[in-house]
């Protein structure tokens, strides 16, 4: 989302679990298109609650998966955010060898890119050559 859209919108990055250590090969697909991945950290929306994160400032929740959807359900019968599922590929268990695997994860990263532009627009002109 920073990559595309700046500043402009203010994004925080949350999962069902906290405990996991990005993919690799998210880290390396995302490298190409210009997305530095390898020092992000996964948070779980009860962890950015304890940082002090007020959910409630929040206008919408992308769920990737249908555990996070659930999860951002039930986060709705508190705070009144909107949760829009977005079906993406999991690729994690998809390839066989490190080019196909590296395939199924450019996939999910497009089409996590197409439903960005999808729903967000186009991205600004400040960061479409960065």
């Amino acid at each position: 989302m920073k990559k595309f859209y700046g500043q402009s919108l203010y994004v925080q990055s949350a999962g069902v679990k906290n405990d996991m250590e990005i993919d690799g090969f998210s880290i390396a697909v995302c490298r190409e298109i210009g997305v530095e991945l390898a020092r992000h950290r996964s948070r779980s929306f009860e962890e950015m609650q304890q940082w002090g994160d007020d959910l409630s400032g929040f206008d919408l929740i992308v769920a990737l998966s249908p555990a996070s959807q659930r999860q951002a359900l039930e986060l709705t019968r508190y705070y009144h955010l909107e949760v829009e599922y977005w079906p993406i590929l999991d690729p994690t268990g998809l390839g066989e060898g490190r080019e196909a695997k590296l395939a199924s994860y450019r996939l999910a990263r497009d089409q996590i890119r197409d439903r960005m532009i999808a729903r967000f627009g186009p991205p600004t002109a400040e960061t479409a050559g960065a």
